[in-house]
């Protein structure tokens, strides 16, 4: 079987979890490539509802083993925590069904106290980080100040990695912000309490990954956020602080030798995000109140309700685009039911230039939306699993974002549950 990527095409929020909790069966291995505890996946299924913020979406299927790859940050504490409520309720996690990249850095609590402090700097000016500490730990990697999980495995190397990084991150930020310091004692306490039960799990991924392939095994990328927030070609500097694009999932997995086949692009009838940055067809008010809790749209990893308004078509195929989408999934369209009119953004107007192409993030700040619309279904669509089924207003409505986005979409989900899904 072909590898495949399945990434956002938009801010995140998208529904990526759900549509890898329904696919992944199909794989062997499902593979987090990037990103931490920053953001979430929500999956409904047979086992309830869950929210997922670091571990692969894949973990649900008895015989997928699931990865979190090289170019993850993983904080202990809440890897910890995650996997024990999962296994509350009743979902199997072992080293055979659960691995964790020797290269993936740690995220400590220093870097989460930094995220904070940093925010509270900017005020007005904040880029919406979910203070999890990952643009810290991100900007310390990149220093060559990071420390990789695969450390932990060596006590007297990770020792002296984190007597020379702590020394020089308690410079920081006692200098910047005039914060407390922490002692080598209290990480080495932290690390030892929350690292020693990830042990089993940390391995060469690297070697991993070329046997698997060497063996045909399938493989299935997952991607956290979505094309908007990617650090190089998002809405920066309001974006994430590593790469969700689907040409970085080999990278970021420790698998740069293994091919992509296919990439999946997930894809809201209607747009959502989380955080801050120029979000041109925003909705207010009771317009965007109605549909937020029509849709349940708070954020998964963090409970804070998403900017939402209706689907916008330049970011939308900006997305597809940079992703390399070979199909689309497109979730939610059932929350839009409720809706006689479905508006789309088109198009924005920036200082009375129409303006078809997703535009250089600072002239966002001048642009509005070019709205058009089309006729709503007025009818729930949860139960429906041939396309031809839907109302013809709908099909209308999925074939024009078809043909706009250049891109065929080959799943329709039409609710939450693993079952709600058209596919053409």
């Amino acid at each position: 079987m072909s590898n495949c990527a399945v990434v956002g095409v938009n801010w995140g929020d998208e529904g990526k979890g759900r549509m890898i909790d329904l696919l992944s069966e199909k794989y062997d291995i499902v593979v987090r490539y990037q990103g931490g505890s920053n953001a979430g996946h929500t999956v409904v299924n047979k086992f309830g509802k869950f929210a997922l913020n670091l571990i692969p979406s894949g973990i649900f299927q008895e015989n997928t083993v699931n990865i979190l790859g090289n170019g993850t940050v993983i904080d202990l504490e809440h890897l910890c925590v995650e996997m024990q409520s999962i296994r509350d309720r009743g979902i199997k996690i072992t080293p055979d069904n659960f691995k964790i990249s020797d290269r993936a850095i740690i995220v400590f609590p220093f870097h989460k106290e930094q995220d904070a402090l940093e925010e509270d700097r900017l005020a007005g000016a904040k880029y919406g980080s979910t203070k999890r500490g990952i643009a810290p730990v991100y900007s310390d990697k990149y220093q060559k100040k990071g420390i990789q999980i695969g450390d932990l495995q060596l006590p007297e190397t990770f020792k002296k990695h984190l007597e020379t990084v702590l020394e020089w991150k308690n410079l920081y930020i006692k200098g910047v912000y005039g914060a407390k310091t922490h002692s080598v004692a209290e990480m080495l306490a932290w690390a030892d309490k929350f690292g020693t039960p990830l042990l089993p799990y940390i391995c060469d991924i690297s070697e991993y990954l070329y046997n698997a392939s060497k063996a045909g095994k399938s493989i299935m990328f997952e991607a956290q956020l979505g094309a908007l927030r990617d650090i190089d070609f998002g809405i920066y500097p309001f974006t994430s602080s590593s790469s969700p694009m689907a040409s970085y999932a080999p990278i970021g997995s420790g698998a740069p030798f293994i091919k992509v086949d296919e990439v999946l692009g997930i894809v809201k009838a209607f747009s959502s995000c989380v955080g801050e940055g120029p979000f041109v067809a925003e909705w207010f008010g009771e317009q965007a109140e109605e549909l937020r809790k029509i849709s349940g749209e708070y954020g998964a990893a963090t409970g804070r309700p998403r900017r939402v308004g209706p689907i916008d078509i330049p970011a939308t195929r900006y997305g597809v685009r940079m992703q390399g989408a070979t199909e689309i999934a497109l979730t939610k369209i059932d929350c839009l039911s409720y809706m006689k009119e479905i508006p789309i953004c088109e198009a924005y107007d920036i200082n009375g230039e129409i303006v078809h192409t997703f535009p250089f993030t600072p002239l966002m700040d001048n642009a509005k939306p070019v709205m058009t619309s089309m006729p709503g279904w007025g009818t729930d669509i949860t139960g429906i699993r041939q396309y031809n089924e839907l109302p013809e207003t709908a099909r209308n409505y999925i074939e024009y974002i078809e043909k706009a986005i250049e891109c065929h979409i080959k799943y329709v989900s039409v609710g939450p549950e693993r079952d709600n899904i058209i596919i053409r």
